[in-house]
């Protein structure tokens, strides 16, 4: 089994900054792409930001310059930098990875159970 695991999540004001961490364990051979998800109440879950097992990423046009995604390959851990954080941005925050198993060598993708962000004015 595998399981990606978010913290960091919480209550800031308006400008402020928030460090958001996603750990993988379990029976992981290799991670491939990662990625943070969000969703706001009554609205779709949407794509924040993307990176892959190399380091490049993508990002949603609402976060460019202000959010940084990076990911430690040896610890199986993504993080999600959230500078100059605006109302807008609350939602709980979702991290997505595809997975290879190393039990059955199988391409899996996973979610983590959402770290809640909320941001105020």
């Amino acid at each position: 089994q595998v399981q990606l695991v978010e913290s960091g999540g919480g209550l800031v004001q308006s400008g402020g900054s928030l460090r958001l961490s996603c750990a993988a364990s379990g029976s992981i051979f290799s991670i491939n792409d990662m990625g943070w998800y969000r969703q706001a109440p009554g609205k779709q879950r949407e794509r924040v930001a993307s990176i892959t097992r190399g380091g490049s990423t993508n990002y949603a046009d609402s976060v460019k310059g202000r959010f940084t995604i990076s990911r430690d390959n040896a610890k199986n851990t993504m993080y999600l930098q959230m500078n100059s954080l605006k109302p807008e941005d609350t939602a709980v925050y979702y991290c997505n990875a595809k997975v290879l198993r190393q039990d059955t060598f199988v391409l899996n993708t996973y979610w983590g159970q959402g770290t809640q962000v909320t941001v105020s004015s």
